[in-house]
């Protein structure tokens, strides 16, 4: 038993309530069971509920055991002298108030379906990663829509938890902001955090100063990169390392600047490197100026495509690596990797600015660009896929990550609609 369970029988009324009585005997008649508190403070609030024939309002506070409201050290905390009934599964001991009177406690165990709590344990110790994935294709299909977009909104309010964070950090700076939201992007899931303190080794100031020689930004992205080779006969690496040479003293860049080491090339495809990622986002920055301002005004997806729609230098559109030429040409970057930029660095910019300027219309442009993206295909999609479910767009794939990660992989079925649709079937009538 655990208290998440108890709230869920608490917050639906999934109990006997046939002769219902407080542990010490009192009669007790629900009239509201309050509302869930997801703060600090009692577990529902704004209840109302008759005792012994006297109709009480304030709070409800739940434990497993009584003894836990003395283990928290309820009794010398203000913010639960309004609690008006404390439910627990059993009462191991009595609660008192202040003045010397006993909290009304109401005790659950006997009072619950067997088959409920059975088939709760089932979801919580199933082997499965998605723990009702035997009773999945059974649950109404609305209340999976529903569940998903929900997942999905959250994804996108935890991601623009993020973007404030480092706004913060950048202090208020939205274009810098937007610069290592970018990096870490194009770092993608490997390099990702290499990329990431690249961005904030190498600060946007910087970059926009040289932003129109493209030479320029790339020897400043590479060598703060920590990635140019210190001997080479070739005309572009030479080239390179002069211009940083000059940079790296004119900034002062090195004392931030990175270890070849943190870079990550094995088992990637040649087209995941992270020289070639940092060719692109070099030609990226130097197409578009003020990224921030470009991210805010494009209006639809195909003006978001187009900012990406980049090659990088002529060195680049020949090697991966430095020193390697490759026997074909090199792609610029893909379709795919341009959908992932949008859905990871976009959207939850949009949703972050939305909310900072009280503008929802840019949260509602964020879900409009997830819906006329596709669905992406990895190893989460595909478990539901299994299941049945299938991806239409972003909103249902970015939708889906959210459900396994932080509802599915936790066990937070009591939390998720499909979950408690499945246990809402196994309360008899």
């Amino acid at each position: 038993m655990n208290e998440s369970f108890l709230h869920y029988l608490w917050q639906f009324q999934y109990f006997d309530k046939k002769d219902l009585k407080t542990t010490a005997g009192e009669s007790i008649s629900i009239r509201k069971q309050g509302m869930l508190n997801s703060d600090a403070g009692p577990d529902f609030y704004q209840a109302s509920i008759v005792i012994d024939g006297i109709e009480w309002a304030g709070t409800v506070e739940v434990h497993v055991n009584s003894s836990a409201w003395y283990a928290h050290q309820h009794d010398s905390d203000k913010a639960y002298d309004n609690v008006i009934l404390h439910l627990v599964w059993e009462e191991d001991k009595r609660v008192m108030r202040e003045d010397g009177t006993r909290l009304p406690t109401l005790a659950l165990k006997g009072r619950v379906d067997e088959n409920l709590l059975n088939e709760y344990r089932k979801l919580i110790h199933s082997a499965s990663v998605i723990p009702c994935e035997k009773s999945f294709i059974n649950i109404d299909n609305h209340i999976k829509v529903s569940m998903v977009e929900r997942a999905l909104m959250q994804r996108l309010e935890s991601k623009a938890k993020q973007v404030i964070k480092a706004l913060d950090h950048n202090k208020g700076d939205w274009e810098e902001t937007t610069y290592q939201l970018f990096a870490a992007g194009f770092g993608f899931k490997v390099n990702k955090e290499p990329f990431a303190q690249l961005a904030r080794a190498l600060p946007y100031k910087i970059i926009q100063k040289n932003v129109n020689n493209l030479l320029q930004v790339e020897a400043l992205l590479f060598g703060q990169a920590g990635m140019l080779p210190t001997k080479s006969k070739d005309e572009y690496i030479t080239g390179l390392f002069k211009e940083f040479n000059f940079l790296e003293k004119k900034y002062s860049l090195a004392q931030a600047q990175l270890n070849l080491s943190q870079w990550k090339f094995l088992r990637l495809r040649p087209a995941n490197f992270p020289t070639l990622r940092i060719a692109q986002f070099a030609g990226f920055l130097s197409a578009n100026k003020n990224l921030f301002s470009q991210c805010i005004e494009a209006q639809d997806t195909n003006a978001l495509v187009r900012l990406f729609k980049i090659s990088p230098s002529e060195y680049w559109q020949q090697h991966y690596r430095f020193g390697k030429k490759s026997k074909e040409p090199v792609h610029d970057l893909g379709e795919a990797s341009i959908h992932l930029l949008i859905i990871n660095v976009v959207a939850p910019l949009l949703v972050a600015y939305g909310k900072a300027k009280d503008d929802w219309s840019l949260v509602d442009r964020a879900v409009r660009l997830l819906t006329d993206i596709p669905a992406e295909k990895n190893r989460i999609t595909k478990l539901y896929d299994d299941l049945g479910y299938k991806c239409k767009s972003a909103i249902d794939s970015q939708g889906l990550i959210e459900l396994y990660q932080n509802f599915c992989q936790r066990r937070q079925c009591l939390n998720c609609a499909i979950g408690a649709s499945f246990l809402k079937s196994m309360v008899r009538a």
